[in-house]
């Protein structure tokens, strides 16, 4: 069965440990709420990345982060102490308050700016060649599990911005995320779909006559 995030984060957590195995790392995240009904091998995203439950007690959880997600994502760079996005897998019954996530990490951007207003903040990600041609004006995202909607993109700048409203800086790591920071990334799985639909159709197309 495939699971999903919505990208609505349900807990700030904070990492509790990490033992570093060579070729893994196990890693123990403090959340008590998201362990108030976690079983063993349940799914939660940790800053968007999809983990699965190893170990738990009554407020933390442990599970094995192995070399291809340390490559492919910012958690290789946690601490202990570091702060984390948290959001358990959701059900047939839940609501899809964000967009449909797969805790699949696609790459990895960096924070290039901030810029504060009166009601929200504009922050500049930037990002891989390669994934823009995902991300659209008014498209979704993940950007550290978060699901935020693209104010822009510059293909030329390589960079998309997103607007923050007072909540999501407050209930989330992306309020404390500076300029250099490296932050997971997760384009809408829909416009993968659509381009793995599309690019048969556009290679074998005829050419038009003069």
């Amino acid at each position: 069965m495939r699971l999903l995030f919505t990208g609505i984060i349900e807990e700030l957590g904070a990492v509790d440990a990490l033992v570093d195995q060579g070729d893994a790392v196990r890693l123990t995240v403090r959340a008590p709420l998201v362990v108030a009904d976690a079983r063993l091998g349940d799914s939660i995203a940790v800053n968007g990345v999809c983990l699965t439950v190893a170990e738990r007690d009554q407020e933390t959880f442990t599970a094995d982060v192995m070399r291809e997600t340390l490559d492919r994502s910012a958690l290789a760079e946690l601490q202990p102490g570091t702060r984390v996005n948290l959001e358990r897998a959701t059900t047939p019954t839940g609501r899809l308050g964000g967009h449909l996530v797969q805790g699949h990490v696609d790459a990895t951007g960096t924070v290039r700016s901030r810029v504060p207003s009166q009601h929200w903040e504009v922050v500049e990600v930037e990002v891989p060649r390669p994934l823009l041609r995902y991300l659209v004006s008014k498209g979704s995202v993940t950007v550290d599990g978060v699901s935020l909607t693209v104010v822009e993109v510059d293909d030329q700048r390589s960079v998309f911005t997103v607007s923050l409203i007072p909540e999501t800086l407050t209930r989330t790591t992306l309020g404390t995320r500076r300029s250099g920071d490296a932050v997971n990334l997760e384009v809408d799985i829909v416009a993968k779909y659509v381009e793995r639909m599309v690019t048969p159709l556009v290679a074998t197309e005829p050419e038009a006559r003069p």
